[in-house]
């Protein structure tokens, strides 16, 4: 039995990781009315736009989204019912008197309550329609607040402001595709349609200094006005050029742009149907013209419709939660190998480590792929680096060793890496656009992954201290040869340690005389980098 265990382990979390990796299946005489939405949902949800300057999944902007403004990925409804991020993202833009009803905005500042005359109440979520007669004071409050630096802010300013930003993020995705309140999105299309060749005509007509007919402008004159509105208001930009140029504008900027040229872009008048289908509960329809826009996209827009659909996988995947999971079970089982079981539950930890560690691999190169990027990016990027830099060379002095220790290590670094990584990402965006100075690729493969790659070995330099001091003054079980192990391994990661973040620090130097003419700055950032070498150097 000892024998097998690690392996009968190692298969059971395999197959745990593929069961929640498997796609729905939907038999083909599954006549649920809520599966074909389900279905219809996720191939909505792979549909490309452009946010932050990113083409994303539909389904990217749906969680981000309620990530801003909830602080999770789901929606819980008051009668215990979970909403999918896309499947609110849906209402939010087809069906937005139904979405403005659910509790989606988070609010636990007494003094927020208190402006609205809300006694303290133990519920924390509120919807958009309790909110909309304040809507003016909050957006007041909110531009006070705004204008004082972070570290002025009171909790009540901070609470405001989150709650206005949040506020103003759900209206612009309400007006992202068509005027909130639209019910016939695309007869008014087709009455638009109808009306633009003339207005075209006319307009041209006017821009050359002649005469022309005043009443064709005026039959599109009204909607022009709607369009206008969501030109300004527009979160998504859901419409890529018809050239391949890589410009994206937003349904009401291609509207606009079609009284000159005479025609309505397709996925305009595809999202137009997607719409009215979704409100009518027409899930044969609804289906039908999210199929036709992803055709469109696949034929016109391949590499957008490539990357998105990778995207969407990734994001259904979440790798890194589940590599989470597999480093806490490998930790405990690591732990526990200095109780007895050494060599077995030793063993079934290790295989566990390559388990995670190959997800944590998937999620890190994923991202890569999707961002065109080097690893590290961003605060989020660079603890999902480190810890898989950590769990490497962990993994490494495991294989050398074999007491446990490096697998320990591994295991709480994976998971608490992963864990800051996780409240990194409630700005939205992990996979960010990168700020103009910092976007060149050969000093963030070179400066930047050579300096985290230090930091890694000082996380587990610091894992094994911290298992050093513990088990030698806390308890019995640090017995001479192990101490002298641990002071070993200690030694090595610090002067691995050592060599790259010296080395990263003199490459930041060089990119920063480079970029813009002077080798250091002394900022607390630099004075931070060249701290972790001398501390490397002492120790």
């Amino acid at each position: 039995m000892k024998r097998f265990l690690p392996w009968i382990v190692l298969v059971v979390m395999a197959g745990w990781i593929g069961a929640n990796w498997m796609p729905p299946r939907v038999a083909k005489d599954d006549v649920d009315p809520s599966t074909a939405l389900r279905a219809g949902l996720a191939k909505f949800g792979k549909l490309p736009v452009l946010v932050g300057g990113r083409a994303k999944p539909l389904d990217t902007v749906a969680r981000n989204s309620l990530l801003i403004i909830r602080g999770k990925q789901e929606l819980r409804l008051e009668n215990g019912r979970t909403l999918s991020a896309i499947a609110w993202l849906t209402d939010v833009l087809f069906n937005a008197p139904v979405a403005d009803q659910y509790p989606a905005f988070v609010v636990q500042n007494d003094q927020v309550l208190g402006l609205f005359g809300w006694e303290q109440s133990q519920r924390k979520y509120f919807s958009f329609a309790e909110f909309a007669p304040f809507l003016k004071q909050i957006e007041e409050q909110g531009d006070q607040a705004d204008k004082l630096e972070a570290v002025q802010r009171s909790a009540y300013q901070s609470a405001i402001l989150n709650l206005r930003n949040a506020l103003v993020l759900y209206q612009r995705l309400k007006n992202s595709v068509q005027l909130e309140g639209s019910q016939n999105f695309a007869g008014e299309l087709k009455t638009y349609q109808a009306n633009v060749p003339g207005a075209a005509n006319a307009a041209a007509q006017a821009q050359r200094g002649e005469n022309f007919d005043r009443a064709k402008l005026n039959d599109v004159a009204e909607l022009i006005q709607e369009y206008e509105k969501i030109s300004e208001m527009a979160y998504i930009l859901a419409v890529p050029s018809t050239d391949r140029s890589g410009d994206w504008h937003s349904v009401g900027d291609s509207l606009l742009h079609s009284v000159s040229t005479g025609k309505i872009h397709p996925i305009v008048l595809e999202y137009a149907q997607i719409s009215d289908a979704y409100r009518a509960r027409d899930l044969t329809a609804f289906n039908q013209h999210v199929d036709l826009a992803a055709n469109w996209f696949t034929k016109e827009q391949p590499n957008a419709s490539k990357r998105t659909s990778f995207e969407f996988l990734f994001n259904r995947l979440q790798p890194f939660s589940q590599s989470m999971a597999i480093y806490v079970l490998a930790f405990l089982l690591a732990c526990a190998s200095w109780l007895g079981w050494s060599r077995t539950l030793n063993r079934s930890a290790f295989y566990l480590l390559l388990l995670a560690l190959a997800i944590h691999s998937f999620g890190l190169f994923s991202r890569m792929y999707l961002q065109e990027r080097p690893p590290v990016t961003n605060l989020y990027s660079s603890a999902i680096f480190i810890g898989w830099g950590a769990v490497i060379v962990s993994l490494i002095l495991e294989r050398i060793f074999r007491d446990g220790i490096g697998a320990a290590c591994a295991g709480a670094i994976g998971f608490v890496t992963l864990i800051i990584a996780h409240h990194l990402a409630g700005s939205g965006d992990t996979l960010e656009m990168l700020q103009a100075v910092l976007d060149t690729n050969i000093w963030l493969a070179t400066h930047v992954v050579c300096i985290t790659t230090g930091y890694s070995a000082m996380f587990l330099a610091g894992m094994l201290a911290i298992i050093y001091i513990v088990r030698g003054v806390f308890t019995r079980s640090l017995k001479k040869d192990t101490a002298d192990s641990l002071a070993r391994m200690t030694y090595g990661v610090v002067c691995f340690a050592t060599l790259f973040s010296f080395v990263g620090t003199v490459l930041g130097g060089i990119w920063a005389d480079q970029s813009w003419g002077r080798f250091w700055g002394w900022d607390p950032k630099e004075n931070g980098a060249v701290l972790i070498v001398l501390w490397c150097a002492i120790t």
